[in-house]
């Protein structure tokens, strides 16, 4: 059982603490926030215990057993622009990764363009999603799964998993956690989205594939070349000879 009044206390956060909700049961906690009317606030947190449809990119399911890790979303409202939307998976991607730096001494690192390795395995990945009135963004809300105190990953996986206790080999406060994850993120949304340089290259210094030759597949056409840089929208910069791609939208394959 998830201790709120734990988590409160070491919570520091203003745009991040007014709202937070807990729930047993969900079948995606984005879905949640992306249909809720009643819970609508910027700055709304909704973490489940379990999701029985909790998913990741291109509608891949995110498995995680009840009670032993943090499955949670936030709902963002103001201050938001349509092409800069990537970069708010960048901005998460960071906290976790200076969070799990922090708390733990665990060498983290991020894959473009919303997943934490540590180890070269998969400790936590992200997915934003977002609604429209018109043209305009309504809402965003960002999904976090992160692997925590489970131990065993029965399955075939793309990318190995694995989790804190794993990699830190004991039982953490998950708490203590998400409170630290929060108070990051909200130091950094300080910079969103007018003044985001910073945190790209500081998130940067965390990715060991920048200047590596890769492979990505864009809706399965194999793209070729060096990972050059990332752009001021969250974009890949993929650079092949004299020749420059941004890609907003793909999946590395090394």
């Amino acid at each position: 059982m998830f201790n709120i009044e734990e988590y409160n206390i070491k919570l520091e956060s203003n745009r991040l603490s007014s709202n937070f909700v807990y729930i047993e049961d969900v079948d995606s906690t984005n879905t949640f926030l992306l249909n809720s009317s009643e819970f609508n606030e910027d700055g709304t947190i909704v973490l489940a215990e379990y999701q029985s449809h909790g998913r990741g990119r291109k509608e891949r399911n995110w498995l995680s057993e009840k009670g032993l890790n943090l499955t949670f979303s936030i709902l963002l409202k103001n201050n938001l622009q349509k092409e800069r939307i990537q970069l708010l998976s960048m901005y998460a991607s960071l906290a976790i990764v200076k969070a799990l730096r922090s708390l733990y001494q665990l060498e983290a690192f991020v894959k473009w363009p919303n997943d934490v390795l540590v180890n070269n395995k998969k400790i936590c990945g992200i997915l934003v999603e977002n609604s429209f009135i018109g043209n305009q963004v309504d809402k965003v809300v960002i999904g976090i799964g992160l692997n925590v105190n489970q131990s065993n990953f029965p399955g075939e996986y793309r990318i190995q998993p694995t989790s804190i206790k794993r990699e830190f080999h004991q039982e953490v406060s998950r708490e203590a956690l998400l409170s630290e994850i929060i108070n990051i993120f909200d130091e950094l949304l300080a910079d969103y989205p007018n003044n985001s340089q910073r945190i790209i290259d500081e998130w940067c210094e965390y990715c060991p594939s920048i200047g590596d030759n890769i492979t990505i597949d864009v809706d399965k056409e194999l793209k070729y070349g060096v990972f050059d840089s990332v752009d001021e929208n969250g974009n890949l910069v993929l650079r092949n000879g004299d020749k420059y791609e941004k890609i907003n939208y793909g999946e590395l394959k090394n």
